[in-house]
């Protein structure tokens, strides 16, 4: 038996961590055969996708910065400046990032995530379904996943009849 001896080490490496995602991206696609017809096509990776606003003087009114990856919009931060909230902006910002990753990139889904104060019930309006509600994080919040279909005819938000979803506060 071979005895072996292990260092754990807690400091930031950013080599380290980009071989650890060589390595993680490798093991992946050998499992999977979907991560697999990815490779070699538009959609293995992913591409910036940002959406802004700007007042009359140019300064940001609002604003959308997200990616797509593998036929996904991920919406990572929608803001819209306190003045021009309830102005339709934040929807424009949405549909606008919706439509190219649609009509230019081939996304048939997106995805948020936003917590319990922020904007659930915005997102559930405008077609998203909650997929996952994890209290507590961080503590004394909740945050939320949504999904939702692009295209038309797209098939509703909550994926294959009798899955589970869940309603966010309004």
């Amino acid at each position: 038996m071979v005895s072996r001896m292990f260092r754990l080490v807690t400091e930031v490496d950013k080599a380290r961590r980009d071989v650890l995602r060589t390595r993680l991206r490798e093991t992946n696609t050998a499992a999977s055969s979907v991560l697999r017809s990815l490779r070699g096509t538009p959609h293995e990776r992913e591409f910036p996708l940002h959406v802004w606003v700007l007042d009359n003087a140019g300064a940001l009114a609002g604003g959308l910065v997200g990616h797509t990856w593998a036929t996904w919009l991920h919406v990572t931060y929608l803001w819209v400046d306190d003045g021009h909230r309830g102005s339709g902006l934040g929807s424009a910002l949405l549909d606008e990032a919706e439509r190219t990753a649609r009509a230019e990139r081939g996304c048939t889904a997106a995805r948020v995530e936003t917590w319990d104060f922020q904007a659930p019930g915005f997102y559930t309006r405008r077609g998203y379904d909650v997929r996952c509600v994890i209290p507590d994080y961080p503590p004394g919040l909740t945050e939320y996943t949504l999904v939702k279909r692009l295209g038309p005819g797209a098939p509703a938000a909550g994926g294959p009849p009798g899955a589970p979803t869940a309603r966010a506060p309004r």
